[in-house]
């Protein structure tokens, strides 16, 4: 299942690194952010909770790019 989220990112070297991050988390099946729509297009794995698996997505976000948002 895809998801579509807004996010809050200073530049595109920060959303490539937040990409990488999410792809990086347990559960994420694939991840792409788009930095001038301020976006992140994510799909899950089949059967995880998704509200689990995105707060550990934001977490992993935060350890390379700490100011970082996504509204969840």
């Amino acid at each position: 299942m895809k998801k579509t989220y807004k996010i809050e990112v200073d530049c595109a070297n920060c959303a490539a690194k937040m990409e990488e991050a999410t792809k990086k988390t347990q559960g994420i099946k694939d991840a792409t952010v788009n930095f001038m729509a301020l976006k992140m297009v994510v799909e899950f794995e089949e059967g995880v909770d998704q509200d689990a698996v995105m707060k550990n997505v934001l977490k992993n976000c935060r350890k390379v790019e700490d100011d970082c948002e996504i509204f969840l």
